[in-house]
């Protein structure tokens, strides 16, 4: 099983600088020596031989059990060597049967009429406050930050997301304002400060988002107009609002339900209303979300491409008025969280345990690999009824984040949550 192992190694490693041992003892230098020098150390012959027969779940799983060992360099180096040789090759029958395998499981589960998806949120969102303190910004701001100008802190890119999705929602004083995935709260309170009047509705699935998100809005006195709800937005019914937003949300609608989620935007979104929706997004279908990640991380999520989200939008009547890809933005800022997060391990172990701290650091580094290697992106996606709910040319979000950045000036600083 050690040659079997070993082949595969050397056969997804032909550029770098790698140093393995063997749960034989054995010690071999693979790759060409080139750049950084990474130790690993395998402790057992089974899990060299769950490795080679599944490596896109049990890697992951080996690192998580302590079986999958760095000597020296970090599991992002290790993953970024691999990928930096190669683009997720299938290497054999049984691997190609496992992938059709988990293609079709997936595909089934999205489809399903049985709603899981309080329990799907509650598995990753409903964990302690605590843990996500560790690495996000002070606004607890869990989706992807935007980098401009170019190097700007995590806080100041979290900012300035905002204030570019504000710019497209073209927001006008007293309007009604829902927004899709909640988190806890950031947003929410940024668009309720940013204009005048205005009414948010914020809904989620997580009772712990909704929990800290009703004390964030009543400590900054914003709880008459910013309304935090344990809602699905399946069942909502007889409201219309003016502008729609959902940031870091439709990776959890799953494939299967994007017409029925576009459909409920319709009936939601009043005649001239404006929608921005912000996603991961690939660029290309891939039926089905990484084995680790759907299994530890995010149940039943799926990343879509612009060509599969597109058709959904068009077919429920709604108007595609602007299409915008941050590409490595977000690559950026899963950099700014691991390293917050690994340097807060001892945190997270007392939090926790080992195990789940070296879970988190997989999926963090793991995420990180596919923006930059794996061209996986950002996408926002403005969408309106009809043709005259928005400006026919861009310049108004230049316009419109100048704007907001005088408002940011004023805006009082964010206070410490006080549970």
């Amino acid at each position: 099983m050690a040659s079997a192992f070993l082949s595969i190694v050397k056969k997804l490693i032909r550029k770098g600088n790698l140093k393995l041992t063997l749960a034989n003892g054995e010690r071999h230098m693979i790759g060409d020596g080139t750049g950084d020098l990474v130790v690993v150390r395998i402790a057992d012959e089974e899990a060299e031989k769950l490795i080679r027969r599944d490596p896109t779940l049990k890697l992951g799983e080996m690192y998580m059990e302590g079986r999958f060992i760095l000597e020296l360099g970090s599991i992002y180096d290790f993953l970024e060597m691999v990928k930096q040789n190669t683009t997720n090759e299938i290497f054999d029958i049984p691997m190609a049967a496992l992938l059709i395998g988990r293609i079709a499981l997936q595909q089934l589960k999205s489809r399903l009429p049985v709603n899981r998806n309080k329990r799907n949120v509650a598995h990753h969102y409903d964990l302690s406050e605590r843990l996500f303190e560790l690495f996000l910004d002070e606004d607890w701001q869990y989706s992807c930050a935007y980098y401009d100008p170019p190097g700007i802190s995590l806080e100041e890119a979290q900012v300035a997301k905002k204030r570019h999705i504000a710019a497209k929602l073209l927001l006008e004083p007293n309007q009604r304002v829902l927004e899709i995935g909640s988190g806890w709260g950031g947003m929410g309170m940024y668009l309720a400060e940013a204009a005048p009047g205005l009414d948010v509705t914020g809904i989620t699935l997580s009772e712990e988002q909704l929990k800290i998100s009703r004390v964030r809005s009543k400590q900054r006195g914003l709880a008459d107009r910013v309304r935090f709800e344990l809602q699905d937005y399946r069942t909502m019914t007889g409201q219309k609002f003016d502008r729609i937003v959902s940031v870091g949300m439709f990776e959890h609608v799953g494939i299967g339900n994007f017409d029925k989620y576009f459909k409920k935007v319709h009936e939601l979104l009043a005649d001239d209303g404006v929608m921005v929706l912000h996603s991961i997004a690939r660029p290309k279908p891939s039926f089905a979300t990484n084995a680790f990640i759907e299994k530890y991380i995010f149940p039943q999520g799926y990343i879509p491409s612009i060509g599969e989200t597109i058709p959904a939008i068009e077919k429920a009547g709604l108007l595609v008025r602007d299409v915008e890809v941050l590409p490595l933005h977000y690559a950026r800022t899963l950099r700014h969280w691991r390293e917050r997060f690994v340097a807060n391990k001892a945190a997270a172990v007392a939090l926790y345990d080992e195990r789940f701290f070296r879970m988190w650091e997989f999926y963090l580094a793991g995420s990180e690999i596919g923006f930059r290697w794996d061209e996986l992106f950002v996408m926002q996606i403005q969408i309106s009824k009809n043709q005259f709910s928005t400006p026919d040319n861009r310049n108004y979000i230049a316009e419109n984040e100048a704007k907001l950045k005088e408002f940011e000036a004023t805006r009082p600083p964010l206070e410490k949550v006080i549970l």
